[in-house]
């Protein structure tokens, strides 16, 4: 075991029963010309933890420890995709209509995969979940159980909407979570704030928050 500089107090690092959890990085939500540029937002705001997000990668494949990486993405006949989540998309494009980069959250689309810099290796997991959290219609706590994987190291988009709810999911099923707060981020800047205080609050209720730098340095 190794302690984590952390908030609200340090995070018990376990090798061996760690697991990387990298949400969604996907080019539609981080690329110019993808979904979420399409929407008004400031993509560059996501683009921006790429270089972080990347050395935390680096830092588990180097030790061989486990990296799961998600993508919120439906099947192309949209069959595991409620109406209520199509209805509300954005007004000028909705899930499975055709963007820039292909059909929108669809499986297998261009803009579904996850970006050039953090792609995934053979041997990594890769969850397509219909849903904002990790686990929902996934079958990934069996798959984390049967690795015997009791804690959980966050990064990736948006903070407040998938990251947070994989980590309330990951909390409700008794792993201990930790978010790297530098590598993760929400294209409004208050959302991300907000997301981190509510993590942390009340003795860290759904988990802990620390920079990478914190991670690096007790494993250096």
């Amino acid at each position: 075991m190794t302690t984590i500089a952390a908030r609200p107090y340090p995070y018990d690092f376990v090798p061996g029963h760690t697991a990387l959890v990298v949400i969604d990085m996907q080019r539609d939500f981080i690329e110019k010309g993808g979904f979420g540029d399409s929407l008004g937002n400031d993509v560059a705001r996501l683009e921006a933890i790429v270089p972080t997000t990347a050395r935390l990668i680096d830092l588990f494949r180097k030790r061989d420890w486990p990296i799961i990486h998600t993508r919120e993405a439906h099947k192309p006949d949209l069959s595991d995709c409620p109406p209520s989540k199509i209805r509300r998309g954005n007004p000028g494009l909705h899930i499975g209509e055709t963007g820039a980069m292909g059909r929108l959250l669809v499986a297998g689309e261009p803009g579904n995969q996850i970006v050039a810099d953090l792609a995934p290796l053979d041997g990594e997991i890769v969850v397509d979940k219909p849903g904002k959290g990790m686990f929902w219609a996934t079958g990934l706590h069996t798959r984390l159980a049967a690795m015997q994987i009791t804690h959980l190291v966050f990064a990736g988009v948006t903070t407040e909407v998938c990251v947070q709810t994989s980590m309330r999911e990951a909390n409700d099923r008794g792993y201990e979570c930790l978010l790297i707060e530098d590598a993760t981020e929400s294209y409004f800047p208050q959302f991300k704030a907000a997301t981190i205080e509510m993590i942390i609050a009340q003795g860290g209720i759904v988990g802990w928050v620390a920079p990478l730098s914190a991670l690096e340095a007790a494993f250096a």
